[in-house]
């Protein structure tokens, strides 16, 4: 058992308090343990294997080889990004060229629809080929009538026998004659209709033609054309309606006659 002894104050004033024995007893154990730890540390450290210090020129090698390899591989990163560049131009080359000939196609389109597909120009067309139509269905009537005329007063002038009977039917041939020279008019205002419409067409198909052009032409597109699939049936395949002077497929007189031999 531990003996406590008294302390006089001349020793606190001049040592200061100091510790007790209990607390010294207290801290030997820690002290211990840390002594322990740092001899397990210093074994450990002693087993290992220190790398030996690379000279100064290894050094320098190792750095040199590395700073290679990097070099090399940003190179070969760099002619990438290059190669990838290129092809990058190109397409934006052929993506300009699609823009470009599309937007010809726009403009085009919308000169057409602006001239001639609008409701005005398309209403002008039918109107000119209704006329003519109109124009020369009226005529024909007239040059009938005329002609029917003609042939009744003709009929009637040979059985009759007085001079002013047959001069009224001659007169009466006479202005039928004139009618009928007046209905063959129809054909220049018909003409002139046609000449209208024909000018428009010609519109449409010289902005359809710069249409095709701008995607390389007619040979360009055949190859996207559909085969052309005729549907019809039975009689409806023999009513082509007349034929051109150019067109093949002409029967002739001679080739009517021929069935009958």
């Amino acid at each position: 058992m531990a003996i406590h002894r008294k302390r006089f104050r001349v020793e606190e004033a001049i040592v200061g308090e100091m510790p007790s024995p209990e607390m010294i007893e207290e801290a030997a154990p820690m002290h211990s343990e840390i002594m322990a730890e740092l001899r397990a540390i210093r074994a450990q450290m002693a087993k290992g294997i220190t790398p030996a210090p690379l000279s100064g020129s290894a050094a320098m090698a190792a750095i040199d080889a590395s700073t290679a390899q990097e070099l090399t591989d940003a190179r070969t990163m760099l002619e990438t990004y290059r190669a990838q560049i290129e092809q990058c131009e190109k397409l934006k080359v052929e993506l300009d060229l699609i823009h470009d000939a599309i937007d010809r196609t726009k403009r085009e389109i919308a000169t057409l629809h602006g001239k001639s597909f609008d409701g005005g120009e398309m209403a002008k067309v039918n109107g000119e080929l209704g006329a003519v139509v109109g124009g020369t269905e009226q005529a024909t009537q007239q040059i009938l009538e005329a002609a029917e005329s003609i042939d009744q007063a003709a009929s009637a002038m040979s059985k009759v026998q007085s001079a002013d009977q047959q001069k009224r039917l001659a007169d009466d041939i006479q202005e039928r004659v004139i009618s009928i020279f007046e209905a063959c008019n129809f054909q220049d205002l018909t003409g002139q209709r046609i000449s209208k419409v024909m000018g428009t067409m010609k519109f449409i198909e010289q902005h359809i033609n710069a249409m095709m052009d701008i995607w390389g032409g007619v040979d360009a597109i055949k190859s996207h054309v559909p085969a052309q699939v005729d549907t019809r049936s039975d009689d409806d395949k023999l009513l082509n309606g007349p034929k051109l002077a150019g067109d093949v497929g002409h029967a002739s007189q001679d080739d009517i006659d021929a069935l009958f031999d």
